[in-house]
């Protein structure tokens, strides 16, 4: 049996007791620690609550090479965690297909996710936002401009895009790199203009999370703090949205 099970958006407090339940009875504890991290928490922390061994994942191990997992699924009850909601990323989504082919019987313990929390705390109408894109650091000889492409498609439709900012073992990209890196990549493009308005988040789920909604020019020089942090495009704003973003995000 594998259970994908959700933790939540920040820490420990966030996880339900469904899911706490499942971790507790599992053989097997695995932590995916790669798309998203619990910034509240840490292992030592979780493994004292759960009263389990965890194993950390890298990308690798679930998207290249899943078999460990699958077999300990086979022989008992394998819980599988992972940052938000554990379906919001297609590499869970495959290796719940895999797992099915292997004939192993697979459940979900949903959790709070930052597609949620983002509209939430912005007060963007969740029905508004469009395709979501990502930001990456760049490497030598590589610098994708797709996400600025997705963006410029969101606003001709009139809808907001969710941007979600690079994670890596030893860095976390925040909000002035990452809209730095939009208007490189808009003036690579050219025919896309730079976005007029930003809204950043930083640590959603937590006690005191950071909200500003501004120019990129606004948004680079205010200090949101430590990670994590994600970005929101907003389209042309209802008057409702625009209200919200006045009283709760600075606009």
């Amino acid at each position: 049996m594998l259970t994908f099970v959700g933790l939540g958006l920040y820490d420990l407090g966030d996880i339900s007791l469904k899911g706490l339940e499942c971790i507790r009875d599992a053989d097997t504890v695995y932590l995916e620690a790669y798309t998203s991290r619990l910034m509240g928490t840490g292992i030592a922390e979780m493994e004292a609550l759960f009263g389990k061994e965890i194993r950390v994942l890298g990308r690798e191990d679930v998207e290249q090479d899943p078999q460990d997992i699958i077999e300990d699924a086979v022989r008992g009850r394998v819980a599988f965690l992972t940052a938000g909601d554990p379906m919001v990323s297609t590499t869970h989504a495959d290796l719940r297909m895999r797992a099915a082919a292997a004939g192993v019987a697979t459940s979900i313990i949903h959790s709070s996710s930052i597609s949620s929390a983002a509209p939430g705390l912005s007060g963007l109408q969740n029905y508004r936002f469009g395709k979501s894109c990502s930001i990456p650091f760049p490497a030598k000889g590589w610098f994708p401009t797709t996400p600025v492409e997705t963006i410029g498609v969101n606003l001709d439709l009139g809808l907001h895009t969710l941007v979600y900012l690079d994670i890596q073992e030893s860095r976390y990209m925040r909000i002035p790199e990452a809209i730095t890196l939009i208007e490189e990549m808009a003036a690579r493009v050219r025919e896309i203009d730079p976005p007029a308005l930003y809204v950043g988040i930083a640590r959603a789920g937590s006690r005191y999370p950071v909200v500003a909604a501004g120019t990129g020019a606004r948004l680079k020089e205010i200090d949101f703090g430590p990670p994590l942090h994600i970005l929101i495009v907003p389209a042309d704003l209802h008057p409702m949205e625009r209200e919200y973003l006045e009283v709760f995000a600075g606009l």
